[in-house]
C-alpha cells in the first residue's frame, strides 16, 4: 500500500466515470540485513479471493473480477491521516455490492493526527456497516517518513474503532515492522507490537511477499487471517509467473489469501466468528 496524494492529479472531473485505482505502491518485503531473501513462488495455501485497491487503480468492471477471476472480497482505501478521503471509495462501494462482492475499508495511518482523530475521520469516510470489514494500514510512510504512524497512535485508533463500533479492525502490517525492525537503510526507532497490545487482539492482515510468510511475534499464537502475498499485480506482471492470472476488470491490484475456505470467508467477513 502507499500514501495518498501521489496520483490525485488525474482524477478531477474524471470522478463521474469510476476508474478504480488500487491502494498500492509496491512495498519492499524487507527482512533483517543478514537474512537471505528466497525467490518468490506461487502462494499455495489459503483462499485466493480477496483484493485491495484505492483511487490509484482503474476499474472497468467489478463483476468481471468476481465472475472470471473468482474474487469474492474487495478492501478499498477510505481515508488517510485525519484530513483526506479517497475520492472513489463512495463510488465503488455500490459497484462492488451490485457485483455481490464483500466490501471492506482501510485507513492509512499517519503521525500528523492523533489516533482517535484518525479513527473518527475513517469512520466518517468509510461509513461501515456490520458487514464492512475494517482495517488499519500500519506501515512506513515512504513519501514522508517523519509522518509515519507511531505504535501508540495505532493503538488509540484501534481502541476508538472498537468503542465506536463494538468491533476491532484488522491490522495490516509487515512482519519486520510489527517486530520493530526498520527497512534496510532507514534510521528509524520502531517500537515492536507486543502480545499485550490491543493490536495483537486484532486479526492480522500480513504483508509479506516471500514464499513462506513470517508471522510477527505478537500474533505468533494466532497466525494471519489475510496474507497479502503479491502487490500491484497486472496482466503484464502477473504474480509469481503464469500460475496466477491477473484479475479481470481492474488495471492492477494487491492479491490476498484468506486463511480458510469460502464458507469461512463469508462467516468471518459477516460476523468475525470464523
Amino acid at each position: 500500500m502507499i500514501s495518498r496524494r501521489a496520483v490525485l492529479g488525474g482524477l478531477g472531473s474524471g470522478l463521474a466515470v469510476p476508474a478504480l485505482a488500487s491502494c498500492a505502491g509496491r512495498q519492499t518485503a524487507y527482512r533483517r540485513p543478514d537474512s537471505a531473501q528466497p525467490a518468490p513462488r506461487p502462494a499455495t495455501t489459503g483462499l485466493d479471493a480477496v483484493i485491495d485497491i484505492s483511487h490509484m487503480v482503474e476499474v472497468s468492471d467489478l463483476a468481471l473480477a468476481r465472475r472470471r477471476s473468482n474474487i469474492l472480497g474487495v478492501i478499498h482505501k477510505a481515508s488517510e491521516g485525519g484530513d483526506w478521503i479517497d475520492p472513489l471509495y463512495s463510488l465503488r462501494r455500490p459497484q462492488a455490492e451490485a457485483a455481490d462482492l464483500l466490501w471492506g475499508a482501510y485507513h492509512f495511518g499517519t503521525r500528523q493526527y492523533s489516533g482517535a482523530d484518525q479513527a473518527a475521520a475513517f469512520l466518517a469516510a468509510a461509513q461501515p456497516r456490520p458487514t464492512t470489514l475494517m482495517a488499519l494500514d500500519f506501515e512506513l510512510n515512504d513519501r514522508k517518513p517523519h509522518n509515519t504512524m507511531e505504535l501508540s497512535q495505532a493503538e488509540a485508533f484501534v481502541l476508538a474503532i472498537q468503542q465506536a463500533t463494538g468491533r476491532l479492525p484488522m491490522v495490516y502490517v509487515h512482519p519486520n515492522w510489527a517486530n520493530g525492525v526498520p527497512p534496510p537503510g532507514r534510521r528509524l526507532f520502531l517500537e515492536p507490537v507486543m502480545p499485550g497490545s490491543i493490536l495483537a487482539r486484532c486479526e492480522l492482515w500480513l504483508a509479506d511477499y516471500r514464499e513462506e510468510p513470517e508471522v510477527p511475534m505478537a500474533w505468533a499464537d494466532r497466525g494471519w487471517r489475510l496474507w497479502q502475498y503479491a502487490p500491484n499485480q497486472t496482466a503484464a506482471d502477473v504474480a509469481y509467473g503464469s500460475e496466477q492470472r491477473a484479475v479481470e476488470g481492474v488495471s492492477h491490484c494487491d492479491r490476498n489469501l484468506f486463511a480458510g475456505d469460502v464458507a469461512a470467508l463469508y462467516r468471518f467477513w459477516n460476523g468475525r466468528t470464523a
